[in-house]
């Protein structure tokens, strides 16, 4: 097969990357060396790698500076409605080159860098990840930025600026071994210091009554430092700001203890002070209630609604009128949301500013909070939500615990006037949970001060209003409402894809990049011969790059015409990375069995990251790094079946992966993963997926039809009716032989033949306390996962299925997702008119 082109020998044919007018290219070069030789200090004979990045990244962001100063003072002139994204987690990725895509700059840059005799994409490899998640919910908050800005919103995300992201995945002997993520070692030529927009942020203390109103005095202060990264939309010239606080210690931190002699101990303890920003948390659906997760929490709440504030009253409207001194307008200006209940103390902090501060009265301040705030729910599983020590409050924030005392109280007042005499619903309804140690809910204080509640796909929000908060349903209805997720197509087609999206472009044009609905004009066409032939085409290429990509990184050979059948995420065992397990062992024994059957060769990735602390995880990627050893040196196999472990999944491997799979692993238990994203990633990159009907799954099987997924195994209903029998593993263990065989090669050690008790927690979980109900959809799965090889024999038919997914994956743009929140949350319809771009002048 001819060698593929390679993407910069693509990119120059591809339209969507902005034409590469010579004076772009010329400029391009200029500022690239100007900032190789003035910013870096770098002579080319002296010149890394590196520098050359950090020289490209420099010339990029000059494109930046002009479009996001006139972005901020538009918004500061105009004063629409704000609206302010706070996550714990934002899980960026690379900056490069989704900055060139957004700025139409990819063809320029690409032949500038190619005239100096270089190459972009091995620079665009040097950029590290920005980590700063764990996986769905920050990646979710990242594409809602670019969404936010490509729509024109006057947004802004808030989050931490962790010194240390997710950590980094090495495979040791089979295991997980962490090493720190030290992302900044190098500098982030994306972000911008604002020591001018620093604040202070209480812990500790007392709380004294007085006539004068309530103080909280004798505390400890850190300092919260803001660093800004720009967000370009797409080719719109808007650029909003991702503001991240860093910890920062006073300079008079512990030197007024005037303890004689313990100055250089008081310096060096400003680290205590500074380690709130030090790591992100790698929990993923778990809560760990840990005093330095607290801190963090209500680090990035106190100081974003300091800066909201101060935003709301010197805005240009305000200094011309006075009424701005009132707080009666600040939900008509302001829209918090929150992402999960990580910043729910954003609702006892303002409301702290506004009645000890600002006061307001209590009933106008809670009027003014409920307008404000909006909470996103992320999971139904009972482990991940977070339910704080009240003694933990006590010591670290003592007014908000006060605060949250008294919503309580005027909460429960409100149930029990509509329900008297029903203890029972006030107990379930409380913010405050009694027993041992007795506990702050996180998502009751949410849901009681927020007007909008949602899930983040349909069956998820049915879900959240039938079960997680049936009582809080009943008394307000009218709350609750259902998001379904989306992506950007910018990052997740245009940038990973490069190939897919001109062979669309050719057919519809390009409008589809900003309003992902227009991909139903390929329905006519999915039986055209021309693109059947280039969609496969182009996956193919994919999987030809990606091969050489692991046997370079990895040193694998995999045969690139066998299905790259995928499933990455992070391990977990609701996700099921078990069930799959046992597909790969069965499809080995089937093998062994009879090598003489056709089989339909198969290259298993599965890739993902465990909770350090979570040893059935770990254990799950020992078992499938263990299979693999087995399956891959097995000659009678041959390379008809192959596992791969993809080793620190991370954003910029999902970029190379997506667009080579050919199935899509979506297989949780019916009613725990409250969305996905992955699953609508691998829809819009041409992979078919097998799932359960979870999440988002189901709305993409009622998108495309069900006929065009692989769908199996227990429905909710069917689950709950299974909790109700009692599950019991072992009935299926006894009546599948092909299950028990599975079962008992991994428990006997076959796989771990030097360590044959290895796997025996695993499989004592599996027949014995598994929640997540494996050995049930065991049967379905495997027959599920046949009809998928029976497809793949024929490719013009399993091709026109890819196209038919590609043509109704529209929905699941994070634009769709946006504009829902922005028309039904936020009150703020996204602005018809765009930025001018920096050469104009201003209006």
């Amino acid at each position: 097969m001819a060698k593929p082109l390679t993407d910069g020998e693509r990119r120059k044919q591809i339209s969507v990357r902005g034409l590469a007018g010579l004076g772009d290219v010329a400029e391009v070069r200029k500022s690239f060396n100007r900032h190789l030789h003035f910013t870096l200090v770098k002579d080319r004979n002296v010149a890394t790698r590196r520098d050359y990045y950090l020289a490209l990244a420099h010339t990029v962001r000059d494109h930046l500076v002009g479009r996001w100063i006139r972005t901020q003072q538009r918004y500061y002139e105009r004063d629409p409605k704000r609206i302010y994204y706070l996550s714990l987690e934002f899980y960026m990725g690379r900056t490069l080159q989704n900055t060139m895509v957004n700025l139409g700059l990819q063809n320029a840059c690409d032949e500038a860098i190619y005239q100096l005799g270089l190459d972009l994409e091995e620079l665009e490899e040097i950029e590290e990840d920005a980590g700063l998640g764990n996986g769905g919910l920050g990646r979710l908050a990242a594409c809602f930025l670019d969404s936010m800005a490509t729509l024109g919103l006057a947004a802004y995300g808030y989050g931490i600026r962790y010194e240390f992201g997710i950590f980094n995945q090495k495979i040791v002997n089979g295991w997980q071994v962490e090493e720190a993520d030290d992302w900044l070692r190098y500098g982030n030529p994306w972000e911008k210091a604002r020591p001018e927009y620093m604040l202070p942020v209480h812990f500790y203390g007392r709380v004294e009554h007085s006539p004068e109103g309530v103080r909280w005095l004798d505390t400890q202060v850190v300092l919260a430092m803001p660093y800004d990264t720009p967000v370009p939309g797409y080719k719109n010239d808007t650029v909003n700001t991702m503001r991240l606080w860093s910890a920062k210690a006073p300079n008079d931190f512990k030197l007024h203890d005037f303890n004689v002699g313990g100055y250089i101990e008081a310096v060096l303890d400003r680290n205590l002070a500074e380690n709130i920003s030090r790591v992100l948390y790698p929990n993923d659906n778990f809560f760990e209630g840990k005093e330095l997760r607290l801190k963090q929490e209500y680090f990035v709440v106190a100081a974003t609604l300091q800066d909201i504030i101060r935003r709301f009253k010197s805005s240009k409207f305000g200094c011309r009128d006075p009424v701005r001194t009132s707080f009666e307008t600040f939900p008509d200006k302001v829209a918090i949301q929150l992402n999960d209940t990580h910043p729910a103390l954003a609702i006892p902090e303002l409301m702290r500013i506004l009645v000890d501060v600002e006061k307001v009265d209590w009933g106008k301040a809670w009027e003014i909070t409920k307008k404000t705030c909006a909470y996103t729910n992320h999971t139904v599983l009972p482990e991940a939500l977070e339910r704080w020590p009240v003694s933990m409050f006590e010591k670290l924030l003592p007014r908000h615990l006060d605060i949250i005392y008294a919503i309580n109280q005027r909460h429960l007042d409100h149930v029990a006037a509509l329900f008297p005499g029903d203890v029972d619903r006030l107990r379930r309804m409380s913010v405050i949970e009694e027993g041992d140690c007795k506990r702050i809910n996180m998502a009751h204080l949410c849901v009681i001060g927020s007007h909008a509640v949602n899930g983040v796909a349909r069956i998820h929000s049915e879900i959240v209003r039938q079960s997680v908060f049936k009582d809080f349903y009943e008394l307000e209805p009218e709350k609750f409402q259902n998001k379904t997720n989306g992506i950007t197509p910018r990052r997740w087609l245009l940038l990973c894809n490069p190939g897919l999206a001109e062979t669309i472009v050719e057919r519809i044009g390009e409008d589809f990049l900003t309003d992902l609905s227009q991909l139903k004009k390929l329905l006519p066409l999915v039986g055209d011969e021309a693109l059947i032939r280039d969609v496969a085409q182009v996956k193919q290429e994919n999987k030809v790059k990606f091969s050489a990509f692991l046997e370079k990184q990895y040193g694998v050979k995999v045969n690139p015409s066998s299905m790259f059948d995928v499933h990455v995420k992070r391990i977990h065992e609701y996700k099921r990375q078990l069930l799959n397990c046992l597909h790969v062992v069965t499809l080995y024994n089937r093998i062994k069995k009879d090598p003489t059957q056709a089989f339909v060769p198969r290259t298993v990735m599965i890739g993902g990251k465990a909770a350090p602390g979570y040893h059935m995880a770990k254990k799950i990627i020992k078992l499938v790094t263990s299979i693999g050893d087995i399956v891959n040196h097995d000659p009678i196999v041959g390379d008809r079946l192959k596992v791969i472990f993809l080793e620190n999944y991370r954003v910029s491997l999902a970029e190379k992966v997506i667009p080579a799979a050919d199935l899509s692993q979506q297989i949780s238990t019916a009613g725990t993963e409250a969305s996905g994203t992955g699953n609508m990633k691998f829809m819009l990159n041409g992979a078919l997926t097998i799932g359960t009907m979870d999440g988002a799954n189901v709305e993409m099987a009622e998108e495309a039809g069900a006929e065009n997924l692989f769908i199996f195994g227990l429905r909710v209903e069917d689950v709950e009716a299974l909790d109700r029998k009692g599950y019991n593993a072992h009935e299926y263990y006894n009546r599948l032989p092909e299950l028990q065989q599975a079962v008992d090669q991994i428990n006997s050690g076959f796989f771990s033949p030097r360590e044959p008790d290895c796997f025996k927690d695993v499989v004592n979980m599996l027949l014995n306390h598994d929640r997540f109900k494996v050995f049930a959809d065991y049967e379905a799965y495997v027959a599920c996962q046949a009809q998928v090889d029976q497809l793949y024999r024929n490719p013009k038919e399993w091709t026109k299925k890819v196209i038919r997914n590609i043509a109704c994956s529209g929905k699941f743009s994070s634009d769709r997702t946006i504009t829902e929140y922005a028309r039904d949350i936020w009150g703020a319809e996204p602005p018809a008119l765009q930025t001018p771009p920096p050469s104009l002048p201003r209006d």
